[in-house]
């Protein structure tokens, strides 16, 4: 099976040594996507819904690179700074799934890259 590495420009560069997705002939694999502003670089201001809001576009924006969509997404985990923000995090990214939303883990860790408040991986099926 082949791999290929996906990368675009709507979604922030990789800050190390990993890229933005990898598709196989059927799945997307994306790396986990902070609330950094692709033409800045920098964390979105705000609150962790604003960062959630910024996440999940820039994850939109992998999974359209890869020739998939958010609509295709099997799995997510969703990294938080601090548990006590899942209240806040969870409408929103409702907002981006709608009704058939995907598997999800939710954790939470003692830190993000840049000192983000969210991050979010996503394992999705080739549309």
């Amino acid at each position: 099976m082949k791999k290929t590495i996906v990368h675009t420009d709507k979604a922030p560069k990789a800050i190390g040594p990993y890229s933005q997705a990898v598709r196989t002939e059927t799945m997307v694999y994306t790396a986990g996507q902070i609330a950094l502003d692709p033409a800045t670089g920098e964390l979105v201001a705000g609150g962790v819904e604003e960062q959630t809001r910024q996440v999940l576009t820039n994850l939109q924006n992998v999974l359209e690179a890869a020739g998939s969509s958010l609509a295709n997404v099997v799995k997510t985990t969703v990294f938080l700074k601090d548990m006590s923000d899942f209240p806040k995090m969870n409408p929103v990214y409702a907002e981006f799934f709608g009704e058939n939303p995907p598997a999800r883990s939710t954790v939470a860790v003692a830190g993000l890259p840049k000192g983000g408040l969210v991050e979010i991986e996503a394992v999705a099926l080739i549309s």
